[in-house]
């Protein structure tokens, strides 16, 4: 009597299959949830960014965070191809990229400690010095002489960002 009691309470193995489903189900979801809404993800191609971040490297950005602050990387969205680009201005600071000095924040030569070549303006860019808009930023890409950024179609709408770098994964020679 004791084994058919305990034999009722014993759950089938459908019923542990049905309840495995449903968790990776509710997991499934919540991932979709998170990665939809507070975190993005996307390849990077091309090496404007390089040596930072790399042709087919992954970048996991936060949604939520859009204040930006000078040498933040972000993901911007322009003509509908997302990119990484690292930015130098926020609204209010000037501008100037000039072949005596390379790159000048509001007056001041900036010191790059990661970028290996000089910063110059583009021919047929943007026109300095210029004055970052209220609700933009001035982003350029660490490998200067091959980035399309800022140099090109000046400032940013930090609407037409996507969210701040959280994580760059190496994905090369995988």
């Amino acid at each position: 009597m004791a084994a058919q009691a305990e034999a009722k309470k014993r759950p089938s193995l459908l019923s542990d299959l049905l309840f495995l489903l449903m968790k990776i189900g509710l997991i499934l979801v919540f991932l979709v949830v998170i990665f939809t809404f507070f975190f993005g993800i996307t390849q990077v191609s091309g090496n404007a960014m390089s040596p930072a971040v790399k042709d087919g490297d992954l970048v996991i950005y936060y949604r939520l965070d859009r204040d930006y602050a000078a040498d933040d990387l972000a993901v911007i969205s322009r003509k509908g191809r997302l990119s990484v680009r690292r930015v130098v201005g926020i609204a209010g600071d000037k501008v100037d990229i000039n072949s005596q000095n390379g790159l000048e924040i509001n007056g001041y030569p900036q010191q790059e400690d990661n970028i290996y070549t000089k910063t110059l303006p583009v021919v047929g860019g943007a026109k300095f010095p210029l004055t970052v808009g209220e609700n933009s930023v001035f982003v350029l890409g660490d490998n200067r002489p091959y980035a399309k950024d800022s140099r090109t179609y000046g400032t940013v709408s930090v609407g037409d960002t996507r969210g701040k770098v959280l994580a760059v994964i190496r994905r090369r020679n995988l």
